[in-house]
């Protein structure tokens, strides 16, 4: 197996890779920041653990109250938080590498207004269990995506306009949204405005197996294809000539990049700003020109990790939800991103 780049190479029997340690330090030092987030997540609340418990529970040991309050309540929590913002991690950086456009993310573009307009519709019809509701965000965020790319789809090149399609989107399904939930009983109604906040409170483990399987398969495909973008910069004619079909490639990666967002909006609501801020984080501390979709996805994980821990812990004893940080820390990031933008120009 040979990997494309310009890193060492490394041959370990048949294999032969290329290591770039930049990259590789800095996925160490994510993976590090989000064992250490997580273990203060799981050692603070109203029944705080020290360092030693956690693990040992972890580990398989500890009393039956840490095992409770570490696996039952706490840990499910956690890997929901850590899965949805990775999923949310990977799905902005195919997006912002094919569109070549930092503001490419599926909350900027719509998909995520989408699958919020599946679950409010899931709502209104009555719906109680997660499953529906999840699959009603599903179906709501492929066909938005569907519609985005149709919309955006002139002679094979989608990039701009699927931004500008893509926010005009958002804005038409943000007052659809809102007209929902205005006709809702209020029972219902109360239940999707929580929803689309975007939060973590009482996640079980009934909702990270769905995101955990769905992570499993899907960010496999996306590191598979993904290589194909450094292909798709050279423009379509290049990657044409190298073999690459451009506009297949860019459906399986749009494809791969709905999915992602979807479950990880029907497993946490529409969370704002990680799927848009972690690639471009990612992307700065790697040193590198585009998003890498295994830093990006780590980096999605420990922003949603960290917000949800100062979600609980700012006010506590009474948590926020996750969204509200999130979109706070975005909309400051969203700013210097901008005027960063502008003073290049």
């Amino acid at each position: 197996m040979t990997a494309t780049g310009t890193g060492r190479p490394w041959t370990i029997g048949p294999l032969s890779v290329r290591l770039h340690l930049r990259p590789a330090l800095v996925a160490s030092a994510l993976v590090a920041a989000l064992a250490v987030v997580g273990t203060v997540t799981l050692m603070t609340g109203d029944f705080p653990l020290t360092g030693t418990e956690v693990w040992a529970t972890l580990l398989g040991g500890g009393d039956g109250g840490s095992r409770f309050v570490v696996l039952t309540l706490r840990l499910p929590r956690l890997l929901t938080g850590a899965l949805v913002g990775a999923a949310l991690g990977v799905s902005g950086a195919l997006l912002q590498g094919m569109a070549r456009n930092p503001l490419a993310s599926p909350d900027i573009i719509g998909f995520t207004s989408g699958a919020a307009s599946g679950a409010i519709v899931a709502f209104v019809l009555g719906a109680s269990s997660i499953v529906v509701v999840g699959a009603g965000a599903l179906v709501g965020g492929c066909v938005t995506a569907l519609a985005v790319y149709a919309m955006a789809y002139r002679h094979g090149h989608t990039g701009a306009r699927l931004i500008l399609v893509g926010i005009g989107t958002t804005a038409a399904l943000t007052s659809v949204n809102t007209f929902l939930i205005s006709k809702a009983p209020l029972h219902d109604a109360i239940a999707a405005q929580s929803w689309l906040v975007g939060g973590l409170n009482n996640r079980g483990w009934e909702h990270v197996r769905p995101v955990g399987l769905a992570l499993a398969v899907l960010v496999p495909l996306a590191l598979a294809v993904g290589r194909r973008l450094t292909v798709l910069e050279f423009g379509d004619a290049t990657a044409g000539a190298l073999g690459v079909p451009a506009e297949r490639s860019r459906r399986i990666l749009l494809a791969i990049a709905v999915a992602l967002a979807a479950v990880a909006t029907a497993s946490a609501g529409p969370v704002a700003f990680v799927a848009l801020a972690a690639p471009q984080v990612a992307r700065r501390l790697a040193g590198q020109s585009r998003p890498a979709l295994l830093a990006a996805g780590l980096t999605g994980a420990l922003l949603l990790a960290a917000s949800d821990l100062l979600a609980q812990r700012l006010f506590a004893p009474t948590p926020l939800p996750v969204g509200i940080v999130t979109a706070g820390l975005g909309g400051l990031y969203l700013i210097w991103l901008l005027a960063a933008g502008w003073r290049r120009a």
